[in-house]
């Protein structure tokens, strides 16, 4: 490694092991490599910036790279060019890559905004690290003797709904952050010496990684590489334990990390203490009576309900915000009561337009004024119903009266009426449909989730693929989305069978 940029700085700043990693052992390429959720992060942050420099009419973008970008840098500078993209500078053992420099002529300054994705800079969640990452660069910029007057997070307004044509002022936000960045600076300065103290030398068994610490969301990609005799399986994998930090810091204290270990006067929640208790005798926890309830409740007939959504960064379509899910199909399997076989309806919007009207019109020509609406997860379907409401009114009583009558059969699990431990303290369709349903299986799709079928369905409206590629794709969203709902089905079926055997 040659240099310190910011990307590896913040990697350093969640786990520093893991950054050495990247950088010293290329046998690990592959722990890094981005899933297809990961590329359209990287692919919307692109498409944000493009965006976001129209901010900026008079810009100049530098895209060579190494000395060149240096030298044509440097150059700008003493031009004092207003507006520089992708300005590059290197000092010590750190490399700054400026999204944006403006030049203040009244002040003799260079004003920093750095472009970011996201629709918040809200210090409660993770985006605050975007002022970190601000203040790294101004560091550096005012180390190689860059006179820094205002500094900037340029992100996208969350309450902006876009009209026929996208208003690029409105789309986003530019928050000053120049007193956040001058009260770090100085902590920053010790966190980079210590980053580069780390990334700089060679003794791999120096380095401890801290994600041992974390829950497994948290963990790193090199995690198993690093704690190869944990279980793959542990008390890193406790239900919301990296949300009670003393408690994973006591048994990773303990060295307590097989679940079968777990003290049995161990602290924890009624949900943990469940997990635990199937894990360790092997026996599912099954509440026949809260189960026989639920189910008794349910009125026939019964719609299976699931859609698939794409939230793009940038609106697509007129009436929506940034990142705003847009429903592009949706499967049903309805039955008419419980001894009958499922039909199948579906919709899926082949077209580069808002699907709202579409997806509206055909639940409304195919769901009857009567009966349960099945889903996995209410919350989301009924997000998605509440905003195909707002954007079309005249049809907020069919929403609102669909929405009433979901019923969310995820919460059997939730609630813990049915703990099993395959289940591994999860309750999302993927873990429960191979413990009480194991022939059915996303494993054959092409399309196994839904980060991959949001991607597909941009790629078929808007790709320039052939109508076989995309024929291709169609077929492959519709099976997707097909089990999506047949395993719901399924599983309401194996539940009604356990209940009343």
């Amino acid at each position: 490694m040659d240099f310190i940029s910011k990307t590896t700085y913040l990697e350093y700043l969640s786990c520093g092991k893991n950054a050495w990693l990247r950088c010293y052992k290329p046998e690990l390429k592959s722990l890094f490599k981005l899933s297809d959720f990961d590329k359209s992060l990287v692919d919307k942050g692109n498409l944000v910036e493009d965006w976001a420099r129209k901010l900026f009419p008079d810009g100049v973008l530098i895209t060579e790279s190494d000395e060149e970008a240096l030298r044509i840098t440097k150059q700008h500078i003493a031009d004092k060019t207003h507006v520089i993209f992708q300005s590059k500078f290197i000092h010590d053992k750190f490399l700054a890559k400026n999204d944006v420099l403006e030049y203040d002529k009244f002040n003799d300054c260079w004003n920093l905004y750095e472009i970011k994705g996201t629709n918040t800079l809200d210090e409660n969640v993770k985006e605050i690290d975007h002022i970190e990452d601000a203040t790294f660069q101004t560091i550096i910029l005012k180390a190689v003797g860059i006179k820094v007057g205002k500094v900037f997070i340029i992100h996208l307004n969350k309450e902006y709904v876009r009209e026929e044509e996208i208003n690029v002022e409105e789309l986003f936000i530019k928050d000053d952050i120049t007193e956040e960045v001058k009260n770090r600076e100085e902590n920053t300065k010790e966190k980079m010496q210590k980053a580069a103290e780390c990334l700089f030398q060679q003794n791999e068994q120096a380095l401890v990684c801290q994600c041992v610490y974390s829950g497994r969301s948290a963990h790193c990609a090199t995690f198993n590489y690093s704690y190869p005799n944990i279980p793959e399986y542990s008390v890193h994998d406790l239900s919301r334990i990296g949300n009670s930090k003393k408690k994973l810091e006591s048994l990773v204290d303990s060295q307590i990390f097989d679940i079968n270990e777990i003290p049995e006067d161990f602290e924890l929640t009624p949900n943990q203490q469940n997990q635990v208790y199937v894990h360790k005798t092997q026996k599912p926890i099954v509440d026949l009576v809260a189960i026989k309830k639920e189910l008794k409740s349910l009125a026939y007939p019964l719609y299976f309900l699931d859609y698939e959504t794409y939230p793009p960064a940038i609106p697509l379509f007129k009436g929506f915000k940034p990142y705003q899910q847009i429903p592009f199909q949706f499967s049903l399997h309805i039955i008419d009561d419980e001894d009958s076989e499922p039909i199948h309806l579906e919709y899926l919007h082949e077209n580069a337009t808002d699907p709202s009207l579409s997806i509206i019109l055909k639940l409304k020509e195919m769901i009857g004024p009567n009966g349960n609406i099945i889903t996995w997860n209410k919350r989301f379907e009924k997000g998605i119903n509440t905003q195909l409401a707002e954007r079309n009114p005249e049809y907020a009583d069919f929403i609102e009266d669909i929405n009433s009558r979901i019923y969310d059969l995820m919460e059997i699990f939730q609630k813990q009426f049915y703990v099993h431990p395959g289940f591994k303290g999860k309750v999302s369709i993927k873990k429960v449909l191979p413990i009480l349903v194991p022939k059915l299986s996303y494993k054959e799709l092409e399309i196994k989730e839904g980060g991959s079928a949001m991607e597909a369905w941009y790629e078929m409206v808007f790709g320039s693929g052939s109508q076989a590629d995309k024929n291709k794709i169609a077929d492959d969203l519709r099976k997707y989305c097909g089990l999506d709902t047949y395993a719901m089905y399924a599983i309401w079926k194996e539940l009604m069978k356990i209940v009343w055997q």
